[in-house]
């Protein structure tokens, strides 16, 4: 008899924070996906994680919603302070203190950026700031990064010469 065969185990598909890693796992309670996720993910099994739809990000957290799911349902194994993004959206993590309000809003202005590139140019001081104080390491698109290090290196020769900057 196979694990799928047991009554009460179901299959699901979990992936990581970039859906770039995604395997099949059997589990029949939530402790048990977990433990089987973050082996198959490569995750340490004391790091702290949480389990998620894929589809729109709903956690799930205790034993009775995860009695609910489907059989094959995806979901997302996040670590520590990831967040779920819908598919599609950049993943860059933004290195920024949230408590000052600054990370939703450099979020949304990468996202900005990623849909319009062009929109660079009418950045004001504050915005570039604000994109300045990114990890360019840290971002997923390539065009995104090229932008930012190309941005980083005229806020470094001079603020005054970057459009709508006042000398």
């Amino acid at each position: 008899m196979s694990d799928q065969d047991t009554p009460g185990r179901l299959p699901f598909k979990i992936v990581d924070y970039t859906r770039e890693k995604k395997f099949g796992i059997v589990a029949g309670s939530l402790e048990e996906l977990v433990s089987k996720a973050c082996e198959k993910l490569e995750v340490d099994q004391n790091a702290v994680v949480k389990i998620v739809l894929d589809m729109d990000g709903t956690e799930v957290d205790d034993e009775e919603y995860f009695d609910t799911l489907e059989s094959n349902t995806v979901l997302m194994l996040l670590i520590d302070s990831q967040r779920w993004l819908m598919h599609g959206k950049p993943r860059g993590c933004i290195i920024m203190d949230e408590t000052d309000g600054r990370c939703g809003q450099a979020r949304q202005l990468v996202e900005r950026l990623h849909s319009d590139m062009s929109y660079i140019t009418m950045l004001g001081g504050k915005e570039l700031e604000m994109l300045t104080d990114m990890d360019p390491e840290s971002l997923s698109d390539i065009d995104s990064l090229l932008c930012l290090q190309d941005l980083r290196g005229a806020v470094a020769a001079g603020k005054r010469a970057l459009p709508g900057r006042a000398p």
